[in-house]
């Protein structure tokens, strides 16, 4: 996660057993809620898993929802990170023995704490789901949180997320960002559980991720994508709002300039707004359903500032930076 958070990131409050769950997860959420939240052992929170659910996904989405409701973002951690660790070993044999002990100093540290960061949240999913029979990965690499993020030049490996194998299919996973979110205004991170990182759609987690590798499944990813993106959020995931138009993150416009936008699956009986520079809401007059979607024009203004949030009713969907030309 990146350190420098200057406002609130995956700020989509959503109620537990949400009515866009499909019936099956509000089944597996709902048996997963009432587990203590403590158990004496690792061994004994994959077991209860096994003996409740059969199959992969199900599993999978146990581990998840477990760990989001009980395991808490450490956000003192987060801001003075400890120094790494460092050992020395003579051999390859001496050298894997030494990291399995940390990582399972971690694993065990996260599970005892209830709190963690990213490395304990995805240590932690990793080891459950290989004792409950999965095959899961960690993948490290970068996130993107911020309105600052839109358009930045460099990459950094400031994040980790899962990988899991469900019916032969590798599904992604963010617990991390599962369990809540980090509050700007009250200067503390919020425990709000959120389905939208299991088994999230890659067109948007990439949206939101980079692999170190820069490639998933074989296939490369994008960078300049990823950094000249626009941002989304939760809820973008949640409605499946796709942005069609613009499609850059970055939009170079001048006073007089009528930008248009394109949201999937968004009507006109929506309330769809704007925020101008004094963070007042501006409603969106002109729009016109197209393609399942909403196309309507923001006409780019000295009362527009820097970055443009379009919302839907209370919950941002999608950010953009403005350059003026």
């Amino acid at each position: 996660m990146t350190k420098k958070i200057t406002v609130i990131f995956l700020l989509l409050n959503f109620i537990f057993l949400h009515s866009s769950y499909s019936q099956k997860y509000s089944n597996v959420d709902g048996i997963v809620a009432k587990y203590p939240k403590h158990f004496s052992s690792t061994e004994d929170l994959a077991e209860r898993i096994q003996k409740d659910f059969t199959s992969e996904h199900d599993k999978a989405r146990a581990i998840y929802t477990w760990i989001a409701l009980n395991i808490k973002y450490d956000y003192a951690s987060f801001l003075k990170p400890q120094r790494t660790q460092g050992f020395s070993y003579s051999t390859e044999a001496e050298k894997q023995r030494k990291i399995k002990e940390l990582n399972d100093k971690l694993i065990q540290k996260t599970f005892d704490a209830e709190k963690a960061v990213c490395e304990g949240f995805t240590a932690l999913y990793q080891h459950l789901a290989e004792l409950s029979g999965l095959k899961s990965e960690i993948i490290r690499g970068d996130s993107k949180t911020r309105l600052a993020d839109i358009g930045r030049k460099n990459m950094s490996s400031n994040h980790a997320w899962n990988i899991v194998l469900i019916d032969k299919k590798w599904r992604l996973i963010d617990v991390t960002w599962g369990q809540g979110y980090y509050d700007s205004s009250k200067g503390r991170m919020v425990n709000d559980f959120d389905p939208v990182y299991f088994d999230t759609d890659p067109g948007y987690f990439f949206a939101k991720h980079f692999p170190d590798s820069g490639s998933y499944l074989g296939n490369k990813l994008n960078k300049e994508d990823f950094l000249n993106g626009p941002l989304i959020y939760n809820k973008t995931i949640a409605g499946d709002y796709r942005i069609k138009s613009p499609d850059s993150g970055i939009i170079e416009a001048k006073y007089g300039d009528k930008i248009t936008f394109e949201i999937k699956n968004v009507s006109k009986s929506d309330l769809v707004f704007y925020l101008n520079r004094k963070n007042q809401p501006v409603k969106i007059q002109n729009s016109k359903e197209k393609r399942g979607g909403l196309e309507f024009q923001i006409a780019y203004d000295k009362n527009i500032g820097d970055y443009i949030t379009i919302y839907l009713d209370t919950f941002s969907i999608v950010s953009f930076k403005v350059i003026r030309k």
